[in-house]
């Protein structure tokens, strides 16, 4: 925290983030969500969600599944009552919904007691939620009219319980749905009461582990069965049972979420951090269950003296040239830090060499390239420059990063240009791999890797060290021919390459590839 808050008062909001995705928390809980000081969050909260939260926040995890540190319910409304109090916006980040099975009345009625603000957004409950992702309706004209939601682990402070099995039993047989919460540790028990109170054994019974998340699955049975499936299976919480006829539906275009041609897939992705996004919500979409594992960082150059130079003297150059989507931004900061704007590129041509560079050009400064190849590598660019007699006794101002190619520099002095060819960002490689990933690839748990450029392949065998072997039997997808050459040289396989090449044809190499193991 680097702002005093002593003297201001401070107020807390509880959000429910829905289960799984991160698009199902709600615009308003995305509003509240980004103005935070301090987030409280739990495990059922999807972590990227975090990426939306200030820089200067802080994150505090509670409730963590397997932690010998995580804290109790009082511990957590003390944080959030001792946080307001120092006067900060608090964002208590919940999974599903804060009130269903969630204690968020408890965390509201704590906080107020205190004589702190708070207020609540509700959020998505898995109980609708996953059993959607799995293709089934909690309700349905024609079948369930009633829906009922209960916990499996009810308070064992209460001193007697509360849930009433011969009614929910009555409901299931009179066509009622009942989604049970946290119930995968006593099933078997649940099971017993509804069969006992009458509920029959052939009762259509579902249940969805980790559901709206690419890493769902879901087993359909009956109440008589459903115990040992689960065993069969390894499901584990958390979970939904559905109880009752809608179990049992299957009909087209329910089983949209799973049948997206990624569905169950789990791709590495190695750009750097900050441009992980763009390609983590294309494969998403697709529904694959994404790991991050940046290979590069970027910084700027040690010395800008010769780059300001040339950029406050642009009018010296016919063409810029830019080679990548990272020169774009970094020229942009620069032209900032210069008190320069687009206007100060009036006068020279703009070459970019691939249509994700134009549209970054487009994007941070409103300018449209003047010359955009066929192919996003050098030589194509480099052709296209000097086929369009745009090179002979022309002045070239290439920006670039520090471990370029100098192919495209090589051909337009060799067609009699004139080159000023600078670094204007340093790429280096990232110190480790992420422990999610390493792990993920020790345990054979990934499918693909993608590699976006070569320095990407070969950080990440310089940073599996002795385990570069974990990539070897994996699919790998390359964004290009470049790249390619340069997985091959380090001894791996290609099974996909990008056409064109670019983060959209990378997808959808990797797509029809998927689609075509699927069919065989």
């Amino acid at each position: 925290m680097t702002i005093s808050k002593e003297n201001t008062t401070g107020r807390v909001c509880l959000i429910g983030a829905g289960p799984g995705d991160e698009g199902l928390i709600t615009v308003q809980g995305l509003r509240m969500l980004r103005l935070a000081d301090v987030v409280v969050y739990d495990m059922l909260a999807n972590p990227r969600l975090l990426n939306e939260v200030r820089p200067d926040a802080e994150h505090v995890p509670v409730g963590m599944r397997g932690e010998s540190d995580k804290l109790s319910q009082d511990q957590i409304n003390a944080l959030l009552i001792d946080r307001a109090k120092q006067g900060y916006f608090v964002v208590r980040l919940k999974g599903g919904d804060p009130y269903l099975f969630g204690r968020g009345a408890e965390e509201v009625a704590a906080v107020t007691r205190s004589g702190i603000g708070c207020q609540v957004v509700p959020g998505v409950t898995s109980g609708i939620a996953a059993p959607m992702a799995a293709g089934i309706p909690v309700s349905r004209r024609d079948v369930a009219s009633t829906v009922t939601f209960v916990t499996g682990h009810e308070d064992p402070t209460k001193g007697q319980m509360q849930v009433d099995y011969r009614a929910l039993a009555g409901l299931i047989q009179a066509g009622g749905t009942v989604c049970f919460f946290m119930a995968v540790g006593r099933w078997q028990e649940i099971t017993d009461a509804l069969s006992g109170y009458g509920a029959v054994a052939q009762t259509p019974v579902a249940v969805v582990e980790r559901g709206f998340t690419p890493l769902q699955r879901c087993i359909r049975s009956d109440l008589a069965k459903a115990t040992k499936a689960m065993k069969q299976a390894n499901l584990k919480s958390p979970a939904i049972m559905v109880v009752g006829p809608v179990a049992a539906i299957s009909e087209p275009g329910l089983e949209f979420y799973i049948r997206r041609p990624l569905f169950t897939q789990r791709v590495v992705i190695t750009r750097t951090r900050h441009q992980a996004s763009k390609l983590y919500d294309m494969l998403s979409e697709f529904g694959a269950h994404v790991l991050e594992a940046p290979t590069i960082e970027f910084k700027p150059p040690e010395d800008w003296g010769q780059i300001d130079k040339a950029i406050t003297h642009l009018d010296q150059f016919d063409w810029l040239v830019l080679t990548s989507v990272n020169g774009v931004e970094a020229l942009a900061k620069r032209l900032g830090f210069l008190s320069l704007d687009a206007r100060d590129l009036a006068g020279v041509k703009i070459a970019a060499i691939g249509d994700a560079t134009e549209s970054e050009l487009r994007a941070r400064l409103g300018i449209q390239a003047d010359l955009v190849p066929p192919h996003y590598v050098a030589e194509s660019l480099g052709q296209q420059l000097i086929d369009g007699g745009f090179v002979k006794d022309r002045k070239f101002l290439l920006l670039r990063a520090d471990i370029a190619r100098p192919k495209l520099h090589q051909m337009l002095n060799e067609a009699g240009g004139q080159v000023k060819d600078l670094a204007i960002y340093e790429t280096k490689r990232a110190q480790r791999l992420p422990e999610d990933v390493l792990a993920a690839l020790r345990r054979k748990e990934v499918d693909w890797v993608t590699f976006t450029s070569s320095s990407t392949a070969i950080n990440m065998a310089e940073m599996l060290g002795g385990e570069r072997d974990l990539i070897q039997d994996l699919n790998i997808a390359s964004i290009g021919p470049i790249t390619s050459q340069t997985v091959r040289d380090l001894g791996w396989t290609i099974n996909v390459e990008a056409d064109p090449s670019n983060l959209r044809g990378l997808v959808a190499a990797i797509v029809q590839a998927s689609h075509a193991n699927t069919k065989c």
